[in-house]
């Protein structure tokens, strides 16, 4: 496939060849390259992201240097940008240039004759690319080589062909002699090949997988500090951790906050990173939180504007009460209708206000033996015309008793914990709230809290009217 395709692609373009030679990279490129590794936890990573970051700067000179005028290259998104990917792949992903996937390989000064390519960009669709372009980083020089490259289809064939299989530590050795060095045959590919000439693998719907695994990786990644994922986990494992971006992001904090309090990041890092939301305590906390949120079917709450409960609702036994226009004000403490319109009526006096087309479902719970009754309020907001809901959850006890002294109200998406609520001594303390506001594509997850032995976590809420 390669030489009838390089054959009409120079049927197609008169290309002068140019001789392969070294890029050397400016003091502010090394410096961008120092900074971006700074933010990588371990050692090693740390190395390997520094000539990542060389390699890309490198790479985008040399593209520059041979004409970029009918090539569209945007490297945005490119994951030496992303640290939770650096973290976690140890080769330059997501690069574009004219609709084609690029994905860049760093090796040594010295090449070997076999080049290691993570398992994770030759067998996961989520980091298939069309073409990967080895780059010899001559680090001590400050210059940078385009070696050679491959393009996805060849590297499955020869895959296949030679019965590669990775190593221990997920690469696979790949023979350098199956790469194309004519390094300018790449330029022809990115100039005059459709894209739709190097198929690439269709990504699957997310299974269950993450499930399965739940409770396994709830004890087992709190005992990441410096590993990599395939000295912990096996290649199963791994890949459920790799497709999920959420969990590399809390990996990352967790290894890199291990690292500040072990003394271990630079000071600037440590002034950035350090806050207490990012604390090993915390991140432990939310931990199950983000497992839930990635596995646990939802509660639609923009059904309840449409006065209708979803049938998981219903099974949790949930109750969706009247509209607010008809609550009538408090009588009886142990009625809900009258518990909450009471509570309403109170909530502006602490900033809150409720929309007349605000719903309200609530849920009771027994925790330690206790009586409560989490009721959750949504409405929905549109802000610059993007779309969004207010979820307000309100805490609070049946019996007309007042809240456990040390109960906590937590909530959580997928970035981290929200919020913590905790009774306020200078207050009553027969209820607690919080709220929150996110887009119709953001989850979020509340935990009533009182011992570790002791908390109940409900399923996430989303809002799809």
């Amino acid at each position: 496939m390669k030489n009838e395709l390089t054959n009409t692609l120079e049927d197609l373009l008169d290309f002068q060849g140019i001789a392969t030679e070294s890029i050397h990279l400016s003091l502010d490129k090394v410096e961008q390259a120092i900074k971006i590794s700074n933010q990588i936890p371990n050692e090693l990573r740390q190395w390997q992201t520094y000539l990542n970051g060389l390699a890309l700067f490198g790479f985008e000179q040399w593209l520059e240097e041979r004409g970029t005028d009918n090539l569209t290259v945007n490297f945005a998104d490119a994951s030496i940008f992303n640290p939770a990917l650096s973290n976690s792949i140890p080769a330059v992903c997501h690069l574009n240039i004219n609709q084609f996937k690029v994905c860049l390989i760093t090796q040594g000064s010295f090449i070997d004759e076999e080049v290691g390519l993570p398992k994770a960009v030759v067998d996961l669709p989520e980091f298939a690319h069309h073409l990967y372009v080895l780059v010899e980083v001559q680090e001590e020089l400050e210059t940078v080589v385009i070696n050679s490259f491959i393009s996805y289809a060849d590297l499955i064939r020869k895959k296949t062909q030679l019965n590669l299989m990775p190593d221990e530590d997920w690469d696979y050795q790949i023979p350098w002699s199956c790469f194309d060095t004519e390094i300018d045959n790449l330029l022809l590919y990115l100039r005059c090949l459709d894209v739709a000439g190097i198929p690439l693998p269709e990504v699957e719907p997310k299974s269950n997988n993450l499930a399965l695994v739940k409770a396994e990786l709830t004890k087992l990644l709190p005992q990441l500090s410096e590993q990599s994922l395939w000295e912990f986990f096996d290649w199963e494992q791994g890949k459920t951790i790799l497709t999920n971006l959420d969990l590399l992001n809390w990996i990352y904090n967790w290894q890199l906050q291990v690292e500040i309090e072990q003394g271990n990041m630079p000071n600037n890092l440590v002034e950035i990173t350090e806050s207490s939301e990012n604390s090993l305590s915390n991140l432990s906390k939310y931990l199950p939180d983000l497992l839930s949120l990635l596995t646990e079917p939802t509660i639609n709450v923009g059904r309840w504007l449409k006065n209708e409960l979803d049938d998981f609702a219903n099974e949790l036994s949930w109750v969706l009460l009247p509209e607010l226009s008809v609550l009538s004000p408090m009588r009886g403490i142990s009625c809900p209708t009258e518990e909450i319109a009471g509570i309403i009526r109170e909530l502006p006096k602490n900033g809150v206000y409720i929309p007349p087309h605000a719903r309200v479902g609530y849920h009771d719970l027994l925790l330690a033996g206790i009586p409560l009754r989490l009721y959750a309020l949504t409405w929905s907001l549109v802000s610059n015309s993007t779309l969004e809901w207010m979820l307000l959850l309100i805490l609070s006890t049946p019996t007309g008793m007042g809240l456990p002294e040390k109960i906590k109200l937590r909530v959580s998406d997928a970035t981290g914990i929200l919020v913590e609520q905790k009774l306020n001594s200078n207050e009553d303390d027969f209820y607690i709230f919080t709220n929150v506001v996110g887009g119709w594509n953001e989850k979020f997850i509340a935990t009533v809290y009182l011992t570790p032995e002791n908390q109940e976590t409900f399923p996430p809420f989303e809002f799809n009217p």
